[in-house]
């Protein structure tokens, strides 16, 4: 079981009691906006979801890396941060990080503070080669969680995807294991 603290937060493996927490956070609206592709929309999908995540967690080729973040004080559920492995190659593993919080805990330097740890334990901890990450151009918070965790931008996507009614640009970023060793890690 993953467990990694942080000077404010806890980010673990979800456990069977954290399903009505789990629920809650992807189906609220505010906090899912820009990650529509996963939001829940009923008890029934939401139920199925996070028996795969469970499942998962305890298979031999693990796959989904998404922690449950919780204020250390607390135990009150700030959002989700993890990543997905998209391919596991000689020199490490590829993932792609992602999170979500719930918008009361937007600016308060969360999301920022656990990715720093989350990537300390992807690169010392669990093989992992190369991070790569994006948001929408307009999230400007997601993208400053990005450059303060010295991520490197790669490219922008014009017009890259239909969301809220309109085309939108999209930012891709990236870190690699030798340039955290370099520079980012604490």
């Amino acid at each position: 079981m993953i467990y990694l603290e942080t000077d404010r937060l806890v980010l673990r493996d979800y456990v069977e009691s954290d399903f009505e927490a789990y629920y809650r956070l992807k189906s609220d609206p505010e906090t899912m906006f820009y990650l529509q592709d996963i939001q829940l929309h009923s008890i029934d999908e939401a139920k199925a979801d996070f028996g795969k995540v469970l499942s998962d967690q305890v298979s031999a080729d693990r796959q989904f890396y998404f922690l449950h973040m919780e204020l250390k004080k607390s135990h009150e559920q700030v959002g989700s941060i993890g990543y997905t492995v998209t391919d596991n190659t000689p020199v490490g593993k590829l993932v792609h990080l992602g999170y979500f919080t719930y918008p009361k805990y937007w600016g308060n330097g969360y999301v920022s503070e656990a990715v720093k740890r989350l990537l300390e334990f992807a690169f010392t901890e669990n093989d992992v080669y190369r991070v790569t990450t994006g948001c929408l151009a307009e999230n400007k918070g997601s993208e400053r969680v990005m450059q303060k965790n010295e991520m490197i931008r790669e490219a922008e996507h014009l017009d890259y995807e239909w969301h809220d009614g309109k085309m939108k640009t999209r930012l891709e970023y990236r870190l690699l294991r030798r340039e955290w060793e370099r520079g980012a890690k604490p």
